[in-house]
């Protein structure tokens, strides 16, 4: 397997990375060539911003289920959820112990395999229909140890 952006850059090592670019995905290409992995994205929103009414909102949750639902059939999903805002958050230091987070972190979100951003930017409009509320789309840095 070689690891490169989602068009071939034809420079140096082919099995080896090139530095992607700003909101370009790394995807895996076989000997052959053909793509066999793409880029990990985060579609998520804070709490805050789903303000809906309480008519709307099994329209809502039958909505989004359905996007995901698709994300699922089309082979995008990894995993998503929401933050449980009812347990507190902890940061954990390297010795075990535990103090309050720092960060404040709420919402929902969920992770998609895509091969371009814009097909992430895609998706996310696709889950801001579902929701009822804007996504904010980032891109996960390749990392070969991941």
């Amino acid at each position: 397997m070689r690891l490169e952006r989602p068009l071939p850059h034809g420079e140096g090592d082919p099995f080896r990375p090139s530095p992607a670019e700003p909101g370009q995905a790394w995807c895996t290409r076989d000997r052959a060539g053909r793509m066999a992995g793409m880029g990990h994205y985060l579609i998520s929103f804070p709490s805050a911003s789903m303000v809906l009414s309480d008519e709307e909102f099994p329209d809502v949750v039958r909505d989004s289920h359905a996007v995901i639902e698709e994300a699922k059939a089309a082979g995008v999903y990894v995993f998503g959820g929401g933050i449980d805002e009812s347990v507190d958050p902890v940061l954990v230091h390297a010795d075990g112990a535990t103090s309050p987070a720092t960060t404040h972190l709420d919402g929902g979100f969920c992770v998609l395999r895509l091969g371009s951003r814009e097909e992430a930017e895609s998706w996310a409009a696709r889950i801001a229909r579902g929701c009822r509320t804007p996504q904010e789309l980032r891109a996960f840095q390749y990392d070969p140890a991941s």
